[in-house]
This record gives structure tokens, C-alpha cells and sequence, in this order.
């Protein structure tokens, strides 16, 4: 999905801005097109907005003889002399050029790329201006690739007007490209910014008057070209606030718009299928399972769609919570529709939940009880007739829960009366997908969206913002620790081998483990041919290019090796499903001591005697899936234990990554840690783009106070004029940033 143009964002609506201006106009063909191309930056807008990643920092004008060691310095010096050195077997080259300016001397020094352009430039004789970090070498002040600008000796008055505006300086570096370097889009930003002068101030003067705002047009001269560094924090101040205020006004009116749809309200019933279903519980529900059944009962009761986010950590009791709410639904007359994201999480949530709910799940069945409901699973793998019946199990209201992946949302599947959807780690799945199931209601059926990937509060409100959140955050009691510890297998070979015995103790025990590997192994190149041979090789000469370890493989290994006698089973996505639910089934029932999988097991698999997880090559893994993976351990009330393999050199990025992992069991606060490794996009993932390429300043990491002060402003703003009939600028600002598609997104959200 394209990002949203937000040029016209800060234009009046009863005029056309500068803003608008094509930059051909302004540029020229060949430079527009690069930016058009390269850079996504179409109009003067578009480059007005695209703002500097950092400033590099041009000292005051010092004399060779003053130059402070690791100091920003300008100083003016003739070259001496220069000459290209060449290292590492003729392979690299470092070009050294010495300036003297009458006072002293100084060494500059380029390496690679950065050598031709001096080389041809910075002759014997040249004088010129170099910017930089003074550094020491081999005991001599140095500057590393500084920035210059030669000087025209015989024009002395040009000479000092060009020092004086070099010197002393924050130059913007902006984000570039290969075909457009950052001094050209410098260069193209100082031809566009006098239309800054016309940016009209979406903010309502209110509120950009008492929180001291600098003026929209100041602020953009001061991003691109601020005097000082207070310059360049007064304009991220204001532009993270735009950014922040105007996404958070646009998924105001979103949540303003979803309570004036209509819904049927399923209020729950006295000695209905939910009460029956509580009374036979073997244990009592947690203080947040309560809290959160509670808001999610007074959501359903409403005559609007509720729209909920239930996250929480791993095995807090989510589908506990979401099944009591399709139980209240079902007594209310309605239907209750479950969406996982693959055939062995819907197969495992239909297990478990018909397990839970015993003859209550056997509604109009012999032996069912007289105040329950039949519970389907469809799925795109079952056969015809089983397919058929819960077609017409569905289309009848005979079944009032059915639990599916994507073939709930084919058209042949109608409903009687579809009345909530459940949402099975939605991050999985495309708006569309979402929307064609929620468009089966009658009216609009209420939407209950799940997560076992804790997330940051700022994300939330950046990406779900349109949903009200619940938080799951204590484990059921009975719940034991999870002991987390890594595996450095090539430093010490003897810890692998102390995991294998750990495990074969667990079984012994009378528990079970699983081993995670990041690959199946299956592949046709791998088994033999010259590919396989020739990456085998590769691996045997440099471990760090062999391929991740493989489900096959490894499974294979440990039958012959270190478990051998005990049962191990493989599970992965490329099995028949009726495998996977047979190896699944005879885990679950105890018969299979140890299971090798891919990440098919990742969430909602929940077999309580399974104490023990080995994960091979744990650093391909990312933070969020390792918790994931550690929560499949530790369901019962036996002690569960991870240990996180690892070939990662100790200091490497990596280790650091899997340490974090093994210091913590807090979900939000490991996923704060992978934020804040990972790039943002990668995050709020490519269903979210839209929301992502309008955030050119704020982080949603970084800036939570800006995030949630500006959700408190734009709820207020949106209370009192939903329609924005008194903020015309503001309403334009929402016009150029939903588009069409984001507006449909966020519809759909």
C-alpha cells in the first residue's frame, strides 16, 4: 500500500498551496524523477517533510596549532601533500593529505570509496575548508573523512563568505540514495523552502497556544536548516506533535464512528450455557480473567459493535476469557465465530475448548446437554462430508461456536447469525480477511482481536488505536516459573550435551519437550545434488554460513544419538493436517516423549506435562517468538524449562538478544527490547504501512508521552465536533492522510 501523501496536509483549503507544486517545476526533470522514484517525494511538500536523520556538527574556525582533541572543528589549510597508500594485500587503499595553515599541521585520511573525489580535488597547492572530529593516530591529530569545500584564493571576499557560512554550522544530512546523495537533496530543499512561509497550521490555535508550540512554518525552517541544536529540538517538538495528534485524531473518529453503527447487544443470561460452564470449572478464574470478561460483557451488551483488544501475556488464560464471551453470545441467540491464523492452532483451540466445555459442547447430540451447543472446526483440508455438515451446522444456527482459519471466510460459509468474532493473533492476517468474516453479520457483529505478543502501550496506541484494550497480565494459579538459560554450544560443546541428558531426565520424570529448530530440512537441493554438497562445504568451512538447523535433521540425530529410545516425533507446515493432528493428539495424550517442530507450535499449543523446550539456533529468533516459544513450557504445575542454543559469539548482537531473553519472563518489557532492535516498519508489519510512512518524526518507542498526550487531545477534540466542522484545517490534514486505502484500513481495523 502506498505511504499517504501528506503534502497537502498543511495547505488552506481555499487555495492551492506551493505546497502541491510539482518539483519538476522546481528541480528539473532528471532530479524530480530520482526523488519520484528513489525517494517517494513527488511535490514541494513531500520534500518539505522529508527531514534531515541527523545534523553533523561544524566546529567554530580553529587554527592547526589550537585543535582540541575529540572536538567538532572547521579549520582553513593548504595541502601540502597527499598520496594514496595502499594495505591489506593490495585489496584496500587510504588516501593521507597534510594541511598546514602557517600554525601547525594536520593529517586527513579517507578509506574506499570515499578516496576518488578528494584525490582528484585535494592537489598540493588547494586551499580549502575541512570539517570534522578531531582524532589521534600513530600520535598525530587526525580528521576521518572530513566533510570540504574548496575556496577560491584570488577572491578573498568570496573566500570569507564562504568560511563564514561554513564554519560554526549544523549541516542536515538527509536520508538518500544511491542515486542522490545528501548534499543534492540539501541543495533541492534550499529551493523549495521559501513555500515553507506558506504552511497553514493544522493544530487548533488552543491547543498550539498552550502548549507553546513554535509556529508550522518556523519549525520547518528550523528542521532543515537550524542555527543552533535548541533550533532542531523546538522543530521535533512540534513535528513529532503533528504526527502524533493528527494519526490519533483520525483513530478517534474511528472508535467515534464504530459507536454510532448498529449491533445487536447479547446480554448474558441467567442459568444459561455460560453459567453452566462456570459452575463445572475445576479452578477459579484469575482477578484479570474477571476484569476482563467484565468489560468485554459490558461491550457485547451495547447496541454497537464492540471493537477489543485482549493481549496479555503467554498463558494468561486469553482463551478462557474469549470462550466465555462466545458462550454469553450463544445464550443471547447469537453465533460466536473463531479465526486462527493455521490448521494446528485451530485444531488445538478446538480441542481444548471442547474439552473444557464437555457435554456442553455436544448441544442437539446423544449425550449432550439440554443447554448446550454443537462446536465446529472448519478448515480447508477436511473432507467433503465433515465439510458439508458444518456448512449446514453453520447456516442452520445449529452450531453455536465454530473455530477456523481462512475457509471460514469463503463464501459458501454463511451464518444464521454471526454475533462476535474472535480474532487469533490478528497480526497474522490481512485486512481483507478480517473484513469479508465480519461482514457475514446481519448487523455488524462485534469484534474481540487476541494477541500472545505483548505489546508496548505506545504501539497499541499507535496501531490499534482504534480498539479498546484489555490486558491479561497475572498467570492462573498453579502456574510454575519458566528457568531460561543459553546454550553456547560452539564455545562449550559440553553444555549441549548436559541440554540432551536435562531433557532425557524430564522424560524420565514422567514430562515431556519440545525441540524447536528454525527450518524443516526437507528441501529437494539439501538431500543431494550438487547444491547440497556445495553448501555442506561452505558450512564445513565456515560454520557461520551454514544453513539453520532442520526439524529432519536434527530429529534424526537425537533417535540415533543423544535420546536415542525414546519416542521423538517431528510436526511441521508442510505434513498432511491429518498427520499433524494425529502427532499432536498422541503428544497431548502423553504418547510421544520428545516433539521436534518449527515454530507450527508457537502459540495456543497447550500440553501442561510438556516441561522442557531446547531451541537450536535460538539467535534466528526474534525476541517476541522466543517468549512465544518458552510459553508452551510451564503450563502445569511442574517447573518448565528453555534453553536457548546458540554458535553466536559471546559479544555479538545476538547473545545480547538471547541474555535478554533468558533475564526476563515480562513479555512487555521484552518487547520493548525488540523494538528497539528491530526497525519500526518490521513491527508495525506491512498491514500497518500506512501508519508507518506517515511517521517521519515520531518513534513509538521513544516518544510515549507525545503519543498518549496527543490520544488525550484527540479524544477530546472528537467528543466535541466529530465532524471537525469548526477545525477545517485539521479535517484537510485527515484528507490527504487517509487516502483511500488507509481510510479502508482503518474501516476494517
Amino acid at each position: 500500500m502506498p505511504g499517504p501523501r501528506l503534502s497537502v496536509a498543511w495547505c488552506a483549503m481555499d487555495r492551492v498551496s506551493s505546497f502541491d507544486e510539482p518539483l519538476k517545476k522546481l528541480l528539473g526533470g532528471a532530479t524530480a524523477k530520482v526523488m519520484a522514484e528513489h525517494l517517494d517525494l513527488h511535490t514541494v511538500g513531500d520534500l518539505l517533510h522529508h527531514y534531515p536523520r541527523r545534523y553533523e556538527e561544524r566546529g567554530k574556525l580553529t587554527a592547526l596549532a589550537d585543535l582540541p582533541l575529540d572536538e567538532h572543528v572547521t579549520v582553513v589549510a593548504q595541502v601540502a601533500d597527499a598520496r594514496i597508500l595502499m594495505f591489506n594485500n593490495g585489496r584496500g587503499k587510504r588516501l593521507e593529505v597534510t594541511l598546514t595553515d602557517g600554525s601547525g599541521r594536520l593529517q586527513l585520511v579517507f578509506f574506499g570509496h570515499g578516496v576518488h573525489k578528494p584525490h582528484k580535488e585535494l592537489l598540493p597547492g588547494r586551499q580549502a575548508m575541512f570539517a570534522g572530529k578531531v582524532s589521534v593516530f600513530n600520535r598525530k591529530m587526525q580528521l576521518a573523512h572530513p566533510t570540504y569545500q574548496l575556496l577560491d584564493a584570488s577572491d578573498a571576499d568570496e573566500a570569507t563568505e564562504a568560511v563564514d557560512a561554513f564554519a560554526g554550522r549544523l549541516l542536515p544530512i538527509y536520508p538518500a540514495c544511491k542515486q542522490l546523495d545528501s548534499w543534492r537533496i540539501a541543495k533541492a530543499v534550499d529551493a523549495v523552502l521559501p513555500s515553507a512561509q506558506d504552511a497553514v497550521d493544522p493544530l487548533p490555535a488552543s491547543l498550539r497556544e498552550g502548549r507553546g508550540f513554535t509556529p508550522l512554518p518556523e519549525a520547518l525552517l528550523k528542521v532543515h536548516r537550524p542555527q543552533t541544536k535548541a533550533d532542531v529540538e523546538d522543530a521535533k517538538a512540534r513535528l513529532k506533535w503533528d504526527e502524533a495528534f493528527v494519526l490519533q485524531v483520525a483513530l478517534a473518529r474511528r472508535r467515534y464512528a464504530d459507536t454510532q453503527l448498529p449491533a445487536v447487544a447479547r446480554r448474558p443470561v441467567a442459568d444459561g450455557l455460560l453459567d453452566a460452564f462456570d459452575a463445572k470449572l475445576p479452578f477459579t478464574l484469575t482477578e484479570g480473567q474477571e476484569k476482563v470478561s467484565k468489560e468485554i460483557f459490558d461491550d457485547l451488551a451495547t447496541e454497537h459493535p464492540m471493537h477489543r483488544l485482549l493481549q496479555g501475556e503467554v498463558g494468561s488464560g486469553k482463551t478462557m476469557v474469549a470462550l466465555r464471551a462466545m458462550l454469553t453470545v450463544v445464550d443471547a441467540g447469537g453465533q460466536a465465530a473463531m479465526l486462527a491464523p493455521t490448521e494446528v492452532l485451530a485444531q488445538q483451540h478446538h480441542r481444548s475448548i471442547t474439552e473444557m466445555m464437555g457435554e456442553l459442547a455436544e448441544g442437539g447430540m446423544l449425550g449432550g446437554s439440554d443447554r448446550g451447543t454443537k462446536v465446529v472446526l472448519l478448515t480447508g483440508s477436511m473432507g467433503m462430508a465433515a465439510r458439508r455438515q458444518a456448512l449446514l451446522d453453520l447456516v442452520t444456527g445449529e452450531a453455536g461456536i465454530v473455530i477456523g482459519t481462512h475457509a471460514l471466510i469463503e463464501d459458501k460459509v454463511q451464518f444464521h447469525d454471526l454475533g462476535l468474532v474472535v480474532v487469533d493473533e490478528q497480526h497474522r492476517f490481512g485486512v481483507e480477511q478480517r473484513d469479508a468474516l465480519r461482514s457475514k453479520g446481519k448487523q455488524p457483529p462485534h469484534l474481540l482481536v487476541m494477541t500472545a505478543t505483548p505489546i508496548p502501550r505506545t504501539v497499541a496506541m499507535t496501531v490499534f488505536g482504534d480498539l479498546e484494550t484489555s490486558v491479561l497480565d497475572q498467570l492462573p494459579a498453579g502456574r510454575s516459573p519458566i528457568a531460561s538459560h543459553v546454550v553456547p554450544a560452539k564455545d562449550k560443546p559440553h553444555f549441549l550435551a548436559r541440554a540432551w541428558e536435562r531433557v532425557r531426565e524430564e522424560v524420565e520424570n514422567g514430562h515431556q519437550a519440545y525441540v524447536v529448530c528454525p527450518r524443516i530440512g526437507d528441501d529437494a537441493e539439501e538431500a543431494d545434488g550438487k547444491k547440497g554438497k556445495a553448501k555442506k562445504r561452505a558450512a564445513d568451512e565456515d560454520p557461520e554460513k551454514r544453513p539453520p538447523l532442520a526439524v529432519l535433521e536434527i530429529a534424526d540425530e537425537l533417535r540415533k544419538g543423544a535420546l536415542a529410545g525414546l519416542t521423538v516425533e517431528v510436526l511441521h507446515g508442510r505434513m498432511h493436517p491429518d498427520e499433524k493432528d494425529d502427532v499432536m493428539r498422541r503428544f497431548a495424550a502423553g504418547d510421544v516423549d520428545v516433539l521436534v517442530a518449527t515454530t507450527v507450535i508457537e502459540v495456543g499449543v497447550n500440553v501442561p506435562n510438556a516441561t522442557a523446550m531446547v531451541i537450536m539456533d535460538a539467535d534466528r529468533f526474534g525476541v517476541s517468538q522466543l517468549h512465544q516459544l518458552r510459553g508452551r513450557v510451564g503450563r502445569g504445575s511442574a517447573p518448565g524449562l528453555c534453553l536457548l542454543v546458540s554458535e553466536a559469539h559471546e559479544a555479538s548482537p545476538a547473545r545480547a538478544r538471547l541474555s535478554a531473553v533468558a533475564a526476563t519472563l515480562d513479555g512487555f518489557e521484552l518487547s520493548r527490547i525488540d523494538l528497539e532492535q528491530r526497525r519500526e516498519g518490521d513491527v508495525l508489519g506491512q498491514a500497518q504501512s500506512g501508519v508507518r510512512s506517515s511517521l517521519r518524526m515520531l518513534t513509538v518507542i521513544d516518544d510515549e508521552e507525545v503519543i498518549a498526550a496527543a490520544r488525550e487531545e484527540a479524544v477530546a477534540i472528537v467528543a466535541a465536533d466529530p465532524e471537525l466542522e469548526h477545525l477545517p484545517e485539521l479535517r484537510t490534514v485527515l484528507a490527504a492522510l487517509l487516502d483511500k486505502d488507509r481510510e479502508e484500513y482503518l474501516d476494517k481495523g
